[in-house]
């Protein structure tokens, strides 16, 4: 494959892609849908195992980034005592992982005849990801498998990468082991925004761009990550993953999900203006760099 990676013209391209996502930030992008499905629920939001309801707000966002950097693969949570109440047990050494809750109370009015008023008050709560319990089963597969493919320009992209992709339960990017984890294709559905097709090409890329970070390549992050930095690095990768579909004709324009999740890690590094053009620019980097040992291989 023929590399104009440096040219003008893809810098301009990839401009537009990060002026489009920013666009729809501010438009309000919506919910982000992880756009492919696990046992038996949508690995869209962290789920209590004991109620089987979402979590909402900051507290999605505090369990992906702890899924991400202790590298769990279950989407349920549930406090020590909720896995008790569903017959397991949380293994020992575990530790949990904070979220907060808001309690609500009411307080009488002094003057009579008032309604009473009601004040929130914040508690912090910790939780343990499935994978740090044992002895229990999660629900049944209850879905259809997806009908997703792997574009050709995809899958000769990532093989002439040299990237070691394994499947997995997940998608992520193994730091120590140097390997990218997928999800099997049958697993990616159509999400409101794109075919199970695009949704595959969508994450595997993204999870190329991380591949692209290590150390012995363009070394943007250490062996474990940090909140913070999983907030910087989650950036760089949808914003990179955005450029590479424009590029190989995933899809043409950045769709409301790209813009979703960059939404929610923005959220987490306290909505900095500059972030986002701090992790364009790194997407950047790691697009033309992908480009580069792609073409050196004469793809």
């Amino acid at each position: 494959m023929k590399s104009d990676v440096l040219s003008s013209e893809r810098f301009d391209v990839y401009r537009a892609v990060t002026n489009t996502i920013v666009a729809a930030i501010e438009a309000g992008a919506g919910e982000f849908v992880m756009p492919w499905h696990g046992n038996g629920v949508a690995i869209a939001k962290p789920q209590n195992a004991h109620t089987h309801m979402e979590y909402h707000g900051i507290n999605v966002i505090a369990l992906w980034a702890q899924a991400y950097e202790q590298g769990y693969r279950s989407g349920y949570w549930g406090t020590y005592r909720q896995w008790q109440e569903v017959g397991a047990q949380v293994a020992k050494g575990e530790r949990g992982s904070t979220i907060v809750f808001f309690k609500r109370i009411e307080e009488e009015s002094k003057a009579q005849g008032d309604e009473p008023s009601i004040r929130l008050f914040a508690r912090a709560s910790r939780v343990f990801n499935a994978d740090q319990v044992e002895g229990w089963t999660p629900p049944e597969e209850r879905r259809q498998p997806g009908t997703g493919e792997i574009m050709e320009s995809v899958a000769l992209f990532v093989q002439a990468s040299k990237a070691d992709v394994h499947i997995g339960t997940m998608a992520r990017y193994n730091i120590p082991g140097d390997y990218i984890e997928m999800p099997e294709i049958g697993r990616f559905i159509d999400t409101p925004t794109s075919s199970a097709t695009q949704a595959y090409g969508a994450t595997v890329l993204h999870e190329l761009v991380h591949w692209a970070g290590a150390k012995h390549r363009l070394d943007r992050f250490g062996e474990r990550l940090k909140m913070e930095d999983v907030a910087a690095e989650e950036l760089v990768a949808e914003i990179g993953a955005a450029f590479l579909c424009a590029d190989l004709g995933v899809s043409n324009t950045p769709r409301p999900d790209h813009a979703a999740y960059v939404g929610h890690w923005l959220q987490l590094l306290k909505n900095d203006t500059r972030a986002i053009f701090t992790a364009s620019r790194l997407a950047n980097q790691a697009a033309t760099y992908l480009h580069e040992i792609v073409a050196a291989g004469e793809w």
